[in-house]
């Protein structure tokens, strides 16, 4: 019988992230670049470690990787590409004419900072760094999110409660990464960071469905190179 999670592990998968995040783009912002570099890697180094110690040396069930299966994958490909859509005309058509995300604005110098301090400082190594979120990364997110913490509330919640409460955790961090940019008091910050939880409660509800991680991490691609898209034309317009 799979180990139940204590209410403590569960506390930890959800709100970690949220530590993290608050750590890397609040308190080491102005930082020398090695150090944030470095924070950076070793959380996302707990995040991929973390649930294999705890599947194979606590719980004491087997690591399988799953074989490849299409199953999912048009339905979460159409669901990212509409968002990817969305978001490219939402940015284009109405906040960057209004001056709320685009070159030069607030919001657009935040961006471009926050990006020195990755040292992503030309188009090429942004177009590199973009790729390896997109593609990579991504998927540390899906096995983090879904897979394992997703995975873990379901064996406490009904499968629709473990959605909803694995999407609002992972909404959590970025709500501190969209309040670095436009500011914690503005609605943006709220708006978009409620957009990820939904897209964090579909995802969930998308593996659950079709039994495969492949799905949501193609769909979590499409909306990620969404970002960097923006992100193109912010810093390098």
């Amino acid at each position: 019988m799979p180990k139940r999670p204590s209410t403590l592990l569960l506390c930890f998968l959800l709100f970690f992230p949220l530590v993290q995040a608050w750590l890397y783009f609040v308190v080491m912002a102005d930082w020398n670049t090695a150090i944030q570099q470095g924070t950076y890697s070793a959380t996302k180094l707990i995040m991929l470690v973390f649930p294999l110690v705890y599947m194979l040396k606590v719980a004491k069930e087997p690591f399988l990787v799953r074989k490849f299966n299409p199953r999912g994958l048009l339905e979460g490909s159409l669901f990212g590409l509409g968002v990817l859509a969305a978001v490219c005309l939402l940015y284009y058509l109405w906040l960057k004419p209004i001056g709320l995300i685009g070159p030069g604005t607030d919001v657009g110098v935040a961006i471009t900072k926050r990006v020195s301090g990755f040292g992503m400082r030309t188009p090429t190594l942004f177009i590199l760094f973009g790729c390896f979120v997109s593609l990579i990364h991504s998927g540390l997110e899906e096995y983090y999110w879904r897979w394992f913490t997703f995975g873990q509330l379901s064996r406490v919640f009904s499968k629709y409660a473990a959605c909803i409460i694995s999407g609002l955790g992972f909404m959590l961090h970025h709500i501190v990464i969209l309040g670095v940019y436009f500011g914690f008091t503005h609605p943006a910050t709220y708006i978009f960071s409620f957009g990820v939880a939904v897209g964090g409660m579909y995802w969930a509800w998308l593996y659950v469905r079709k039994d495969s991680i492949y799905a949501p991490w193609l769909s979590h691609t499409w909306i990620d190179l969404a970002i960097f898209i923006i992100g193109y034309d912010v810093i390098f317009a």
